[in-house]
């Protein structure tokens, strides 16, 4: 599920600040980046058996490159998603989150664009 209107999508920001923000927020940035793009995820524990929720934010760099870490990185629209064991993360709009889940999400992704804001490239 998308979580729009949290105001990180579109923020441009330097890979090495970027990733530090994320990191001392809880977000880890993912193995699976390429020379264009990052993924940092937030891992949030669910009571169901075999089921975790994560919220994903992604960015591609607009200059530079990733692997050199001298990428400037363009935020997108974060992401919820439900891990279902073994099969991996889905991020459909069939899939249900509980109101309390999206809100949770919702102000963290809130609470890191302050951080990641003051950081933003003009």
């Amino acid at each position: 599920m998308k979580l729009e209107g949290t105001g990180i999508e579109g923020l441009v920001v330097d890979l090495q600040p970027l990733t530090q923000i994320m990191e001392s927020n809880g977000f880890i940035l993912g193995g699976s980046w390429d020379y264009e793009r990052v993924t940092y995820d937030y891992k949030i524990d669910a009571p169901e058996k075999n089921v975790t929720y994560y919220i994903r934010i992604q960015g591609y760099a607009v200059e530079g490159d990733v692997d050199r870490g001298n990428a400037v990185i363009q935020l997108v629209t974060p992401l919820l998603g439900k891990h279902y064991y073994p099969h991996g993360v889905e991020y459909g709009e069939q899939e249900e989150f509980s109101s309390s889940l999206i809100e949770r999400a919702t102000k963290a992704i809130k609470n890191l664009k302050e951080s990641v804001a003051q950081h933003q490239n003009s």
